[in-house]
């Protein structure tokens, strides 16, 4: 018999790592749910994957409780499952702390912090059914103290303790979770740091390799980990940066 594909979701995946990992999660086999704001999957879609995310582009904005409510519903609906949640969608905002407002910040943690744990409550009913996994995005900034980035470093440290806690209180009902934490990794929206030529000496300085990372070594290592399915992997923060963090 023919085993039936897993269904993984990602959100955030019209651009960047959430584009890049919906086309491997797809190479791997998977039936993918493209989440977004936008209600569309991958705006750089490659050949050979168009028809296995074509009809799986859900609208969901993840910092509405409601609206991820009715995206998995309609998932679990439309696929009939829900295997693998990958919580890819964030935001990255900085700025010097003695200036930046309460606004600012509370926003950051809701959409990076906030939105992953209601995303993984809610999806909680559906991988129960499934014994399936969670992939929540970090950042090796969760272990760093870096100028300007108090709330974005803070709430990726709060992403892996989420994933930490989560893992244990549910690892009794076969639901995993695990963080990736990627390093510098040069997408569309970091193309103005690195047009900088004194911030790109730096980071790739700070890099062992001197290279900076690809979308698609962060999509390639999600989409092993969640094809792999290792029982025994659970509550880890992987790290995927070169080396930078360790490196001094």
């Amino acid at each position: 018999m023919t085993e039936k594909p897993r269904v993984a979701i990602v959100t955030g995946a019209s651009r960047g790592i959430g584009s890049v990992t919906a086309e491997a999660l797809a190479a791997k086999g998977f039936r993918v749910a493209a989440l977004s704001r936008k209600g569309i999957g991958p705006e750089d879609r490659k050949r050979g994957v168009e028809e296995a995310l074509a009809s799986a582009d859900f609208a969901c904005d993840i910092t509405d409780d409601e609206a991820i409510q009715a995206a998995l519903k309609a998932v679990k609906n439309y696929f009939g499952q829900i295997d693998v949640l990958v919580n890819n969608a964030g935001q990255h905002d900085e700025g010097k702390s003695a200036e930046f407002t309460t606004n600012a910040f509370d926003t950051l943690m809701r959409v990076n912090s906030t939105a992953t744990f209601v995303a993984c409550r809610e999806a909680f009913p559906y991988l129960a059914e499934t014994r399936g996994l969670i992939i929540n995005m970090g950042s090796y900034y969760d272990k760093l103290g870096v100028r300007f980035h108090a709330a974005y470093c803070a709430s990726k440290a709060a992403v892996a303790a989420i994933g930490r806690c989560l893992a244990v209180e549910w690892a009794r009902s076969g639901v995993r979770v695990v963080t990736v934490a990627p390093g510098f990794i040069g997408t569309d929206l970091n193309q103005s740091h690195m047009s900088n030529e004194r911030f790109r000496d730096f980071i790739t300085r700070r890099i062992p390799s001197g290279v900076i990372g690809k979308p698609e070594e962060v999509g390639s290592l999600i989409a092993a980990i969640a094809a792999e399915n290792l029982h025994f992997l659970n509550g880890e923060t992987i790290y995927l940066d070169g080396g930078q963090g360790m490196n001094h």
